[in-house]
């Protein structure tokens, strides 16, 4: 089980590694008026989303995994608390998918300010978790 749980750790850092610094590259991209260094911008995205999407999966994934291994586990307040969140992640990753989208087809009309606070929401996410998982409040 305590491997399953690193794992899980190791992928939930690499998953939120993407999903603080995507939204930044939307930035430089929205601020960037140079084609040349637009177009580098959308091959760094593409590949930053395919890391995010597997850091994402696999944190899932085990994530599930030790739930099945502790089923005592979904008895607990805080962890619904938890899982509710992570559902709010997926929902943000699916928009991060969106956005590199619009960005790779020159069609996102959302400007630098937007994305920058859009930028701030996985970092809530992530004190809210930490929160529950070790104070456990509830």
């Amino acid at each position: 089980m305590l491997w399953t749980k690193a794992l899980h750790i190791v992928f939930v850092v690499t998953w939120f590694a993407g999903l603080f610094y995507l939204p930044r590259l939307f930035v430089y991209h929205a601020e960037s008026n140079d084609p040349a260094v637009r177009a580098q911008l959308k091959i760094m995205q593409r590949r930053l989303l395919v890391i995010t999407d597997i850091g994402g999966t696999l944190a899932i994934v085990f994530g599930v995994w030790t739930l099945l291994l502790v089923p005592g586990y979904l008895q607990q307040g805080w962890l619904h608390a938890k899982l509710a969140l992570v559902a709010g992640l997926i929902v943000y990753h699916g928009c991060l998918i969106r956005l590199t989208r619009q960005f790779a087809q020159d069609r996102c009309a959302r400007s630098p300010r937007w994305l920058r606070l859009f930028n701030e929401i996985p970092g809530l996410f992530l004190i809210a978790i930490v929160i529950l998982v070790v104070v456990k409040p509830f």
